[in-house]
Order: C-alpha cells, then sequence, then structure tokens
C-alpha cells in the first residue's frame, strides 16, 4: 500500500523512467545502424559499372561518330541529327544510373544535395546538346573545330558582323556555360559515392578480375571525357580530393572496397592518358594557338578536324 501511495503522489516517476528507457534504447539502436553502416561493404557492381561504361562510350562518346557514318539525307541539317538522339538518351539514361550507384552506397549520402545535383546535370546536358548539335552540324558547312569561332572561314564572312556574337554566344552555351553545368554535378555525385567506398578489413580492399576488364574503358573513356570537355581542372581537383580522402582513412584503419578501387583507378589511368596526350601534342603550333595558357589540353575532335578529316 505504501508503494501505490508513493506512485499516487509521484505518477510521473513510472514514466520518466519508461522514458529515458525508450530514449536509451532508441539511442543504442540508432548507434548500432550507424556502426552497421560503416562496416558495411558493397559488393561490386559490375552490372551499374558495365551499364555506365557502355553507354557512355555508344551515347557520348559514339554520338558525334554516328553523325558522320549515318547518310546526311537520313537526318537533314535542319532536323534533329542521330547524334541528337544518342544525346538525349544519355540525358535520360545516365542521370538514373547515378541514383541507383547512390542508391547502393554503404553509406546514407545528403539526398537534398543528390537531387539538386542531378537536377543541374540534366539542365546543363540539355543546354549542351542544343549547343552541341548546331556546332556539329557546322562542320558540314566547313566549321573547322581547330579553329576559334572568329576565325572560322565560314564565319568571318557572315553578314551583319553581329551575327558573330550570336555564334560566340552559342559556343558559349556550348562549352562553357553546358560543360559546367553537366561536369560539377556528375563529378560531385562521383566523389559524394566515393566517399562511402571504405572498409575496415583489408582482405576487402581488391578488385575482383570482373572489375579489372572495366577499368581500361573506364579510364579511356574518362580521358575523351577531359580532353574533349576542356574539365581538366575539375578533374584534377576531384581526383585530389579523392587521394586526399584515401589518406586521411587509411589513418583511421579504412581501405577503398572494390568499387571505390575500381573508381580511383579508374581516375589514376585518365591522368596517365592525359599526360600521354598533352606531351604528344605538346610541340603543334596550330593547337596551342586555339589552347592558350598555362594548361593546355587540346580537345579530340580539334586534333581530328585539324590532322584527320582535311588529309581526304
Amino acid at each position: 500500500m505504501e508503494a501505490a501511495a508513493r506512485r499516487r503522489q509521484h505518477p510521473g516517476a513510472a514514466g520518466g523512467s519508461g522514458a529515458q528507457s525508450d530514449a536509451s534504447f532508441l539511442q543504442a539502436r540508432h548507434s548500432s545502424v550507424k556502426a552497421d553502416e560503416a562496416a558495411s561493404t558493397a559488393p561490386f557492381h559490375f552490372d551499374l559499372w558495365f551499364y555506365f561504361t557502355l553507354q557512355n562510350w555508344v551515347l557520348d562518346f559514339g554520338r558525334p561518330i554516328a553523325m558522320l557514318v549515318f547518310p546526311l539525307e537520313w537526318f537533314p541539317l535542319n532536323k534533329p541529327s542521330v547524334g541528337d538522339y544518342f544525346h538525349m538518351a544519355y540525358n535520360i539514361i545516365t542521370p538514373f544510373l547515378l541514383l541507383k550507384l547512390i542508391e547502393r552506397s554503404p553509406r546514407t549520402l545528403p539526398r537534398s544535395m543528390i537531387y539538386v545535383s542531378i537536377i543541374t546535370f540534366i539542365m546543363g546536358a540539355s543546354i549542351h546538346l542544343v549547343g552541341d548539335s548546331v556546332n556539329h552540324r557546322l562542320i558540314f558547312s566547313g566549321y573547322q573545330n581547330h579553329l576559334s569561332v572568329r576565325d572560322n572561314p565560314i564565319i568571318k564572312n557572315l553578314k551583319p558582323e553581329t551575327l558573330i556574337d550570336s555564334f560566340e554566344l552559342l559556343y558559349y552555351y556550348d562549352e562553357y556555360l553546358g560543360h559546367s553545368m553537366w561536369y560539377i554535378p556528375f563529378f560531385l555525385i562521383l566523389f559524394m559515392y566515393f566517399s562511402g567506398c571504405f572498409t575496415p578489413t583489408k582482405a576487402e580492399s581488391s578488385m575482383p578480375g570482373a572489375a579489372l576488364l572495366l577499368v581500361v574503358p573506364s579510364g579511356l573513356y574518362y580521358w575523351y571525357l577531359v580532353t574533349e570537355g576542356q574539365i581538366f581542372i575539375l578533374f584534377i581537383f576531384t581526383f585530389f580530393a579523392m587521394l586526399a580522402l584515401v589518406l586521411h582513412q587509411k589513418r583511421k584503419r579504412l581501405f577503398l572496397d572494390s568499387n571505390g578501387l575500381f573508381l580511383f583507378s579508374s581516375f589514376a589511368l585518365t591522368l596517365l592518358l592525359v599526360a600521354l596526350w598533352v606531351a604528344w601534342l605538346w610541340n603543334d603550333p596550330v593547337l596551342r594557338k586555339k589552347y592558350p595558357g598555362v594548361i593546355y589540353v587540346p580537345e579530340p575532335w580539334a586534333f581530328y578536324t585539324l590532322h584527320v578529316s582535311s588529309r581526304h
């Protein structure tokens, strides 16, 4: 009876004890989830990386080639080219694959940043689609990619001269604004995914044979992306940020898992290929004129119009 009286005098005592117990349970459970998240290691995503590499080669690298291969009569100059349809497919498939990649990350990533990045990526890629479509169609009229807009013979003869400003605006949308809004969120998403690719187990820090087969085509594509997109500064900043993160996590005895190793190896191969590309064309006077300044990274298609197509 005395115990009952004490409970009546202090009705919150039992409830407070229960609330504290529930809070302790939720805190322990939250800590357990965080520990499991840190310790979990994702298997190598061969399906996603394969689809990602394949569609990059076909829909991005392959679209200007398709424009040169397919007969012009099938896609008149006043209509979208086959490369434009490739670009449209790329703008849909790539964000989807990036979202699926983020879903498989062992680490919970900030959703708001992911959503804003994907939206910006689609907008930038769409801006690039329009500008790139017109610029590539100009090639059939004699436009030379290794020359600047004002130095092109077909542009010099435009009347009134204010039309040249319009073509320079189109080039700005294509090569600067479109590329920035396309590639900055692209590399940001890859880096955020990479930040979750660590495991506390040294034995799990290795790539399977399937991953090794994809490293070369993946690194070669990123070489094309960096050189043709003129985004070397963005790429090297991302690579050094990845390297700094690896060294920082190593102090915590955390190692890259198979997916992280694949992405890091692809970027390392890209850096090597870019260095070889620049060294090969270091003394080219025409390309040097188009790409002045400290950062000299010629575009592959500028090299093509200068040294390959001009011979035919």
